[in-house]
């Protein structure tokens, strides 16, 4: 398996019994809002993701608590970052907290965060 320098989490609240599809919407929403952050904030560590292939782990917590404390994690690390909070148009209330991004950033940074965390 191919060793990454950079890599981009997205992390999912497992509590929320999500559909497939609206799990997949909410990943786009939490990759392209994460690295968009990156692009702006950190443009090397952007750069590098986009020429390895942009790398992306989709892992889980159990709740909203848990993703709210690894966000606070990444605040923390000055690690780009999204929260994604659904508008409530489809499968949740409005106002649900779905999902969180992290990165693209350095993989070893990353881990820290997200490294034990089981896969989606």
């Amino acid at each position: 398996m191919a060793e990454f320098k950079f890599k981009q989490v997205l992390v999912f609240r497992s509590d929320l019994k999500m559909s497939k599809g609206k799990i997949a919407a909410q990943a786009g929403h939490a990759a392209v809002s994460s690295a968009e952050e990156a692009r702006i904030r950190y443009e090397e560590w952007w750069k590098a993701w986009i020429l390895e292939g942009q790398c992306k782990i989709a892992v889980k917590v159990k709740n909203e608590e848990e993703l709210l404390k690894l966000e606070k994690m990444a605040e923390e690390m000055e690690l780009p970052h999204a929260l994604i909070i659904d508008r409530g148009l489809t499968e949740v209330p409005p106002g649900t907290i779905t999902c969180l991004g992290i990165g693209p950033a350095p993989s070893d940074k990353v881990d820290r965060i997200t490294g034990k965390l089981p896969l989606l």
